[in-house]
């Protein structure tokens, strides 16, 4: 392939996923000074903060499995222009909300408009790599999400609210006019009018155990990222009280050091992947740094400020298994399903996060927070590393064949 369409490719879908993660993180930064200037008490703000999040994660949810069906019926970029159109109106109109229950439809439309753009890059940019090189090609995205997320906490921690989100909604448009230029996956195009092959049909999924089986254990992979970062993270302050923190403790500033940590994370087990040749060794290696790290966070006790974000730093750098995670999605199913998979699992992850926010609500009350995030942690982790023995090894596998 040309490889000035390669990387054009490549940059349009790392921007993309700059702006999804930007928005992600925008509104956890954003959360408290948002719900306050819209006259909530202080006593109201983590419950309908959490229930705005979960509204967002329910449009995420819904809109990865629209997306990733549209993707594998009219092709990969068909979402790479509709899922920015959408998300980039309802951000700009976030700016100018003056209630919560305007809020929470804009949040959701945000989320489903947003839910497309990880998976449809990756899926694209995979599909047009040479299979021994598409980890680095999966780096480059996944480390541009991270800057996404620094840049949401800088912007949500020194901005007013309303000027962060009509960032986030130009940026969005600016880049729609970016990716006029790329070109369609030539894999797609392969298999785009043979009328016999089923494309984006979920049907599949129920049909047959074994793809059912595949996608939950991808599923299950992932979950422990959204743990820290859609709780941990985004329940910063409170942990912060809990620890008998004496400086205030912000999420904005939390969200930022957590993903300079990821960003070393997802560069590193992205090259790691690379010289030992397997994704699998390479994700199990990060969920253990990642369970010393989160079981070290809770334990601490009357540490100041700059410690409580050192170890939020860390934390991000043990959930740098994220990139190696997608990839590993992208290159377990055919080419017919491929982007159904990498857009809706990613969205399914996040949304694991309503289960465990119930869970830790019910834990709350008789455990306190930080057990109850103990517990919560520890069995994601647990089921992430049997999921990840069972699934087979993909490295440098062939993306050419389909699911029947």
């Amino acid at each position: 392939m040309d490889k000035k369409k390669l990387w054009l490719a490549i940059t349009v879908s790392a921007l993309g996923y700059f702006v999804d993660v930007y928005d992600i993180i925008l509104f956890s930064a954003v959360r408290v000074p948002s719900l306050r200037s819209l006259g909530l008490a202080e006593d109201q703000i983590t419950n309908i903060g959490l229930h705005l999040i979960n509204l967002q994660l329910v449009g995420m949810l819904l809109g990865g499995v629209a997306w990733g069906i549209l993707g594998d019926k009219r092709g990969r970029l068909s979402i790479l222009f509709g899922s920015i159109f959408l998300y980039s109106s309802a951000t700009l109109a976030n700016a100018f909300v003056d209630n919560v229950e305007t809020y929470g439809l804009l949040r959701f439309i945000a989320g489903f408009g947003l839910a497309g753009e990880m998976g449809a890059g990756i899926t694209l940019v995979n599909e047009l790599m040479a299979k021994e090189k598409r980890g680095y090609g999966t780096m480059i995205i996944v480390t541009f999400g991270i800057f996404g997320g620094i840049a949401g906490g800088l912007v949500g921690n020194l901005l007013a609210w309303q000027t962060a989100y009509l960032l986030g909604g130009l940026g969005g448009f600016l880049l729609l006019f970016l990716r006029m230029g790329v070109a369609e996956s030539g894999l797609f195009v392969n298999i785009k009018n043979q009328k016999q092959i089923a494309r984006g049909n979920l049907l599949l999924f129920f049909k047959s155990p074994i793809l059912l089986s595949k996608y939950l254990k991808c599923l299950l992979v992932g979950a422990p990222f959204w743990v820290f970062i859609g709780l941990f993270m985004a329940l910063a302050p409170e942990i912060g009280k809990a620890l008998n923190i004496s400086s205030p403790i912000t999420a904005a500033w939390a969200i930022l050091f957590f993903n300079i940590g990821l960003g070393f994370g997802d560069l590193s087990s992205s090259i790691l992947s690379q010289i030992l040749g397997s994704r699998k060794k390479v994700i199990m290696i990060y969920l253990v740094i990642a369970f010393v790290s989160a079981m070290s966070f809770l334990l601490l006790q009357n540490v100041s400020s700059t410690t409580f974000y050192c170890f939020c730093t860390v934390l991000g750098l043990g959930s740098g298994s994220w990139a190696i995670f997608i990839m590993v999605a992208a290159e377990q199913f055919g080419t017919n399903m491929r982007a159904t998979v990498t857009t809706s699992l990613p969205n399914f992850v996040r949304s694991m996060a309503i289960p465990y926010m119930a869970i830790l609500s019910f834990l709350k009350p008789n455990f306190g927070i930080l057990l109850s995030l103990g517990i919560v942690s520890m069995a994601s982790i647990i089921l992430s590393f049997i999921s990840i023995c069972l699934l087979k090894e993909t490295f440098a596998s062939s993306l050419d064949f389909v699911e029947n």
